[in-house]
């Protein structure tokens, strides 16, 4: 039998304990931990490497490590998991609810596209 999926509660849980390891290195090494803008600009560098690689994967691009080599999938799936940690981190930093917020987005699109 095959466990669970995790819960979104779940991949927080787990997101900010990877984050506390960052936390640790950067106070090593710099003396300090990231901000959240600096969380932020991290994200932003993850989507930027993820538009790459569907780009790549669309046949757009062909200048992407990983897109060459036959390792695309694997490739996109890391930067997909990157983006999500980043999105998790900063959901929790700022106190957001994220689980009730995405229903209640969701809720919204889905009413505005029924009409």
């Amino acid at each position: 039998m095959s466990e669970p999926a995790p819960t979104l509660a779940d991949l927080t849980a787990r997101g900010m304990e990877v984050a506390a390891l960052y936390d640790e290195l950067n106070l090593a090494q710099r003396g300090r931990v990231w901000t959240r803008a600096e969380t932020m600009m991290g994200f932003v560098g993850d989507v930027g490497d993820l538009a790459k690689l569907v780009m790549a994967a669309e046949g757009a691009r062909s200048d992407v490590g990983g897109a060459r080599d036959g390792q695309s999938t694997s490739a996109l799936e890391h930067e997909l998991a990157d983006c999500l940690w980043a999105v998790l981190v900063l959901a929790e930093r700022y106190e957001v609810d994220l689980a009730r917020v995405y229903g209640e987005v969701m809720d919204e699109l889905t009413d505005r596209l029924r009409g």
